[in-house]
């Protein structure tokens, strides 16, 4: 899709049209190492949080202005399973699968037990960031941002109000979308986004076409992040589940990917890495709660 094309869409309202169906479907089916391309907000000694972003539309030749992702990270006898579960890309996932039975066993320490296991969510989408007091240099650049079902949920209310006095806003609109006011304080000793809204509608650098269309063709790949590459299969999941589970011999020769999300607050990398030591995924585990 060209840019004028992108614009033609925005003044249709197509383009939120869209997003909304795909909100709607959602709700319907209800790495160690530094990503460079990846913005993380950042506090001060309070625990609290300012920063103002601004989401993007999908990249060039893609349809959503999101990647949706599911993990798996817990640990159990055998170590740590720290992966994406294949319910992301619609197949089936051993994890999930063991999840099931613990649950309909009708045991409420199996139930427990499937809650510590279950798939957490993320997303993913391409941002520009407008104020980053912490990390001033990163003011004026492209980033990709994770954010947890939360902030999600706030995209979804601006896209389709509650009330019939709001107005509907695409965040993801160069022209017609907001800016993101993203507020963290501490909560309970996690990160909370509850304060965090929508600025009035308002086009993105006063509607520069000039620099809008610098600033999409510098956006990165959603479909990246979920491509078939990212996921082991359903034996290699399995084989490692039964080792976490103590039900099989670890082997050195297995890759363990190396990744974690949150749902609450989109901890996380993008990234996979490739580890033969359960010890070390669990020191990144705990790693990245560290960093966040």
């Amino acid at each position: 899709m060209s840019f004028s094309n992108l614009k033609k869409q925005s003044n249709l309202g197509s383009l939120t049209a869209k997003l909304v169906k795909e909100v709607e479907k959602l709700n319907s089916n209800s790495s160690g190492a530094s990503d460079d391309r990846l913005w993380k907000p950042e506090v001060d000694g309070t625990g609290n949080g300012y920063s103002v972003i601004r989401f993007l539309p999908a990249p060039d030749g893609e349809e959503l202005p999101w990647a949706k992702l599911y993990n798996h990270a817990f640990q159990a006898t055998g170590g740590w399973l720290i992966d994406n579960c294949l319910t992301t890309v619609g197949g089936k996932c051993p994890v999930c699968e063991s999840n099931s039975i613990l649950w309909n066993s009708g045991s409420d320490a199996n139930k427990e037990i499937a809650r510590a296991r279950k798939r957490k969510l993320s997303y993913f989408s391409n941002i520009y960031v407008i104020k980053d007091p912490k990390n001033p240099e990163n003011e004026g650049k492209v980033f990709l941002f994770k954010y947890g079902k939360k902030i999600f949920d706030k995209i979804q209310a601006a896209m389709k109000p509650e009330f019939e006095d709001e107005a509907i806003v695409d965040p993801f609109d160069l022209w017609k979308g907001a800016d993101f006011k993203l507020k963290i304080k501490k909560v309970a000793g996690y990160w909370n986004y509850d304060s965090s809204e929508f600025s009035a509608a308002a086009p993105l650098l006063g509607g520069d076409d000039d620099l809008l269309e610098e600033i999409w063709k510098k956006e990165f790949s959603l479909k990246e992040i979920i491509s078939e590459d990212k996921f082991k299969t359903h034996e290699q999941l399995n084989a490692r589940l039964e080792v976490v589970l103590g039900k099989a011999a670890a082997t050195k020769s297995a890759p363990v990917d190396e990744s974690f999300d949150d749902e609450e607050d989109g901890r996380g990398s993008v990234s996979s890495i490739a580890s033969t030591d359960d010890e070390d995924d669990a020191l990144s585990y705990f790693q990245k709660l560290v960093d966040d």
